[in-house]
């Protein structure tokens, strides 16, 4: 379910950038393409669908982020996570390993 989730993500941001790659900020882009009087879609209607499109993706891609953190733990709950950690105690050298088995020297003591 995460793998598929993330594989959404990727689509609608590579489309979402796409699509703002298309817009001008001027009011251009794709829009001024089409200045034929015959079209089906007038310069206006294609600049507001792009704009629609672009907050439709954005929002998608804030929903879809949303699910796959919540879907990330895969039902575990903290205090199995917790447990877990508890189990596998980490031991960390200690400094006369770290120094190849020679003890470290003392510090002089500054009055």
């Amino acid at each position: 379910m995460y793998n598929f989730i993330v594989i959404l993500i990727l689509i609608v941001s590579i489309v979402l950038a796409l699509v703002v790659l298309v817009q001008n900020s001027k009011g251009g882009g794709l829009a001024a393409n089409f200045s034929a009087p015959n079209q089906i879609m007038g310069v206006r209607k294609t600049t507001d669908f792009l704009e629609k499109l672009t907050w439709g993706l954005a929002i998608a891609l804030v929903v879809l982020s949303l699910i796959a953190t919540i879907t990330i733990h895969n039902g575990k709950s903290s205090s199995d996570v917790k447990s877990a950690v508890n189990a596998e105690q980490v031991e960390l050298p200690s400094a006369a390993s770290a120094m190849g088995g020679q003890q470290a020297p003392a510090a002089p003591v500054q009055e």
